[in-house]
């Protein structure tokens, strides 16, 4: 068994409207030092798998087809053995 991580988060050409919503509003805390602020998705799941490439294709497959939409958004991966 293990666990995928996915992080999510929109292309560096792709406006982030939620992310400049909250940098103005870390902004009118009184908080000058945040800049750039981005948004994302942050998912976890177990994956049954013989191996932990196995587990990889397996959150690849998932990533590609169901969560992140691969014209505006990157994702990154981690698997971890539990």
């Amino acid at each position: 068994m293990f666990l995928s991580k996915v992080k999510i988060t929109l292309r560096k050409s792709i406006l982030d409207p939620q992310g400049k919503a909250v940098e103005h509003a870390v902004s009118a805390l009184g908080v000058k030092s945040v800049h750039d602020v981005r948004m994302g998705k942050y998912i976890e799941f177990r994956v049954e798998g013989a191996s932990e490439a196995e587990a990889k294709r397996a959150t690849e497959e998932v990533c590609k087809k169901l969560l992140a939409n691969p014209v505006m958004e990157d994702y990154h991966i981690e698997i971890e053995k539990v």
